[in-house]
């Protein structure tokens, strides 16, 4: 970034920045490390550092209040070691977190066999079971060395976010422009607070009922904050992001591209024939709350071009539900068939051979009620011909410059298929926390080579690994065999983290 240069995200932040230029507000406190984003693996890095002893910190977030937004999520084995290691405080309050979602969650009234109870099981189109994923936390402990947690966002959210002292975190602080100041050797985030923001086309979830309430807009305050480092954790639609890249032979990575899959769901089905719903439970729900149904025999060879379209059917408290994975082009989400995103879903399964009872749920379903979400990604590297992975045609810029370094979705966001996004998340914030103490012990703070040197050895531990998660997550390569499943859960789940610490220290 060329020196004292200003770059602003938007137009409309632009004229904002002209009625009021920076600094407006300067905040004259110089932290250690600022933190953007509040999203788990901006409070985890926050919590890593905090624990090291980096006091000085802060952690700024463009939500004008923390409510209860997202999805559900999956914490494996890999991110609960990561996790652990960061601080055992944390790991203790997101298990305790994740056993008060579970009883919050409603059960099945159907009969349920204790193996069903146990595992998520992949059915093919026959019903047959393809696999299974075992849900009990001490299983996954016995295979893994770790167990597995279900926890909603929000409440790993507030779960870390308890962790820290409530003036680290602040809200209603939107990053808007980096400002690199060499002769000070600090860095400047120029903020903007109260400002309407546009829906984020990039999110696994989106709720903009409050920042974009006509009734809610108030006047722009723009404020400027100094640090000796910058970790950005604002997710796939990183501002920071853009605003390292932009105006640079970078400038094509700013943005996140489209995966190639999408997301059509839609949820309580409540009144559907009962006879489709005897046949739905028989033939594949069979007691659970939720299964998934694909093609077994496409997803037998992971170097099969054929699309592997999968429907995750799940019942709730009597309701129907499904969310249908599938590769389609971005064009067809925009304009589907007949304007019919179930005209689309029909189609698809048709061409898949999908049974009848699943396209008649579609069909029963309210269009109104069917959404879409494609899916994105920051692709790490290029795939040859053979889909393996050219480790000498990197696509992504480096994670960092200067001062500033990218972590978790800011990084390598990509689809949530493997369950790997918020824990190979929490990968990054043990690297990037262990790397920043060595540069606080060593006082290296104004050593401009020693941060360059701390910032390069964690893309150069963390990029590999994250190519090869990436491809499988796109190909779902670990479900195409037993085999297949060993390897990926030997290189993901069984890695030893303090032997990788001893690497860095």
């Amino acid at each position: 970034m060329p020196e004292n240069q200003s770059i602003h995200e938007t137009t409309k932040e632009q004229f904002v920045l002209q009625q009021s230029p920076f600094p407006t507000d300067l905040d004259s406190h110089i932290y250690d490390v600022i933190v953007v984003g509040a999203g788990p693996i901006g409070l985890a890095t926050a919590i890593g550092l905090y624990k090291r002893g980096i006091e000085n910190i802060l952690v700024l977030d463009q939500t004008r209040a923390f409510r209860q937004v997202g999805q559900g999520l999956d914490l494996l084995p890999n991110g609960l070691k990561a996790l652990r290691c960061l601080d055992n405080r944390a790991y203790e309050a997101v298990k305790t977190a994740s056993i008060t979602f579970a009883k919050s969650q409603p059960k099945s009234q159907h009969k349920t066999a204790p193996d069903t109870a146990q595992k998520w099981h992949c059915r093919n189109l026959q019903g047959q079971i393809v696999y299974s994923i075992p849900l009990d936390f001490d299983q996954w402990v016995q295979d893994y060395g770790e167990g597995r947690l279900t926890i909603s966002w929000y409440d790993l959210q507030t779960a870390l976010r308890n962790l820290l002292p409530q003036n680290k975190v602040r809200a209603n602080h939107r990053c808007i422009n980096i400002v690199d100041e060499p002769e000070s050797e600090y860095v400047q985030l120029d903020c903007l607070s109260d400002t309407t923001l546009e829906a984020n086309p990039y999110a696994h979830w989106n709720d903009t009922s409050l920042e974009n309430s006509e009734n809610n807009v108030q006047q722009s305050v723009a404020k400027s904050f100094r640090a000796k480092l910058i970790v950005a954790a604002d997710g796939i639609n990183s501002t920071i992001r853009k605003v390292l890249y932009q105006d640079s032979p970078n400038q094509d990575f700013s943005k996140p591209e489209y995966s190639g899959f999408a997301a059509i769901f839609c949820q309580g089905l409540d009144d559907i024939p009962k006879e489709l719903e005897i046949e739905l439970e028989n033939k594949f729900l069979q007691g659970s709350t939720i299964v998934t149904i694909f093609d077994g025999e496409v997803s037998k060879n992971a170097a099969d071009d054929t699309p592997d379209i999968r429907i995750l059917l799940f019942r709730r408290a009597n309701q129907f539900g499904y969310v249908v994975h599938l590769p389609v082009a971005l064009e067809s989400l925009q304009d589907p068939p007949n304007n019919s995103l179930q005209e689309l879903v029909i189609q698809v399964f048709k061409q898949a051979g999908f049974p009848d009872s699943l396209r008649q749920l579609v069909l029963l379903s309210p269009p109104d009620n069917i959404k879409q979400r494609p899916y994105y990604v920051h692709r790490i590297t290029n795939l040859d011909s053979d889909n393996s992975i050219n480790i000498s045609s990197q696509v992504q810029p480096k994670w960092s410059a200067g001062r500033v370094v990218l972590v978790g979705d800011a990084a390598h966001g990509m689809p949530p298929f493997m369950a790997q996004g918020a824990n190979q998340g929490l990968e990054d914030a043990l690297i990037v926390t262990t790397l920043i103490a060595k540069i606080a012990q060593g006082n290296y703070w104004h050593n401009q080579q020693a941060i360059d040197t701390a910032f390069e050895k964690y893309e150069s531990l963390r990029r590999p690994l994250m190519a090869y998660v990436q491809q499988a997550t796109l190909k779902r390569s670990p479900y195409a065999s037993q085999k297949h499943w060993q390897s990926y859960s030997q290189q993901v789940y069984q890695r030893n983290f303090d032997e990788i610490l001893e690497e860095l220290l």
